[in-house]
C-alpha cells in the first residue's frame, strides 16, 4: 500500500527530470496554450490569422522572450500566401493588451529573366519565393527586428504644390535558417513609397543642399496595394504605426517557409487537396497560382550572376539640372 500510494509522486519526479533533460529546440518546443480572446482571431476569413502562422509567430515570440532577446510587448507575423493589393495579411499582436490588428502588406516581385527564369509574382498571389541575393522574393521564416534607419531621398511637391522634404525609414530584420542572409540582401520593412525620375533643383536655403546650392527633386510614387523588392511594405499610414513599434526589437513571422511550399507543392501535383494533408495555403490564392516554388539561393544566384554579366548596367551619367521647377 505504501509503495502504490508513492507512485503518483514517483511519476511526476520523473517527469519533471525528463523534461529538464530534454533539449529546447523552436521545431519540437510548443508554447503555452492560445488564449481564449486571441483564438477568436483565428480563421482564414478577411482579417483573420491562419492558426498555423499564429502558432509559429507565437512560439518564435516566446522563445526569443525566454532567451532574453526579445522585450517588446508586442510581435507581428505576416502570412503570404494570402492575396496581396489591399488584403489584410500582417498582423500585430500584444498580448499585454488583448490587441490584434490586421493590415495590408507587399510582397516580392520577383523578376522575368526573359528566356532564361521567371520568377515573378502577379499584385495579388504569391507563388515564386526565394532567399537569392537580387531575386526581389520574399522569404518566409523567422526575423527579428533591429535598427531603424530614416534617411533623406529628396523633395517632391505636394498636392497643394509645396516642396515638401522627403524622408523613409527602413527597419533592418535579421533573420535565422533560409532567412539568415536578410541583412546582405537588404531584407527589412518600410512604407510601400519610391521616389523617381530625379533632378537637381536650386535651393541654397535647403539644409540639404549640397556644395552647389542644389537639391534632389523627384516625384512621390506610392504603391501601396502593390508588390515591393522582397522587403515587407506598408502604406504610409501604416508604417507611421508599425515602424515606431519595431523601435524596441521584436519577432516577425512570415509563412510560409521552404519546407511548407515543398510540401503544398508536392501534394498539389499528386493531386491530393493540402487542407485533407494536413497543410496550409490560402485556398483563392492556390487556385490562381497552382503550383508554389521556393527557389533556393544556391541554385537562382548563379543564374543572376550570369545574368547580370550578361546584361551590365549602363554606367550612371550626370544628374540633369530640373527644367520648370
Amino acid at each position: 500500500m505504501q509503495l502504490r500510494s508513492l507512485l503518483p509522486a514517483i511519476v511526476s519526479l520523473i517527469t519533471v527530470v525528463a523534461l529538464l533533460g530534454a533539449p529546447r529546440t523552436f521545431a519540437v518546443e510548443q508554447p503555452p496554450d492560445i488564449p481564449a480572446w486571441l483564438r477568436v482571431h483565428i480563421g482564414e476569413g478577411e482579417g483573420q490569422i491562419a492558426q498555423v502562422v499564429l502558432q509559429r509567430a507565437r512560439a518564435l515570440y516566446l522563445k526569443k522572450v525566454s532567451d532574453g532577446a526579445v522585450k517588446n510587448p508586442c510581435y507581428f507575423a505576416m502570412d503570404s500566401t494570402r492575396p496581396g493589393g489591399f488584403g489584410r495579411r500582417f498582423y500585430i499582436i500584444c498580448e499585454a493588451d488583448r490587441s490584434f490588428r490586421a493590415i495590408p502588406s507587399g510582397h516580392g516581385s520577383g523578376r522575368n529573366l526573359t528566356g532564361i527564369a521567371n520568377f515573378a509574382n502577379g499584385i495579388q498571389c504569391a507563388k515564386n519565393f526565394s532567399n537569392a541575393m537580387d531575386s526581389k522574393l520574399t522569404t518566409g521564416g523567422p526575423y527579428v527586428t533591429d535598427e531603424t534607419v530614416t534617411s533623406f531621398k529628396g523633395y517632391y511637391r505636394d498636392s497643394a504644390g509645396q516642396y515638401v522634404a522627403f524622408t523613409r525609414s527602413f527597419v533592418q530584420f535579421d533573420g535565422e535558417g533560409d532567412t539568415a542572409n536578410a541583412r546582405p540582401r537588404a531584407i527589412g520593412g518600410h512604407p510601400a513609397v519610391v521616389w523617381r525620375g530625379m533632378c537637381l533643383r536650386k535651393d541654397p536655403d535647403s539644409p540639404y543642399a549640397n556644395q552647389d546650392g542644389y537639391v534632389p527633386f523627384g516625384k512621390l510614387v506610392d504603391y501601396a496595394g502593390g508588390r515591393s523588392n522582397g522587403c515587407t511594405s506598408w502604406s504610409r499610414s501604416d508604417a507611421g504605426q508599425v515602424i515606431p513599434m519595431m523601435k524596441e526589437p521584436t519577432t516577425l513571422y512570415i509563412y510560409p517557409e521552404s519546407s511548407d511550399i515543398a510540401a503544398v507543392a508536392q501534394a498539389v501535383k499528386a493531386g491530393r487537396s493540402p487542407s485533407r494533408a494536413g497543410l496550409y495555403w490560402n485556398a483563392s490564392c492556390l487556385r490562381e497560382i497552382g503550383v508554389p516554388k521556393f527557389w533556393p539561393k544556391e541554385t537562382l544566384e548563379p543564374i543572376l550572376v550570369q545574368y547580370r554579366k550578361d546584361h551590365p548596367a549602363p554606367p550612371p551619367g550626370p544628374t540633369p539640372i530640373c527644367k520648370g521647377q
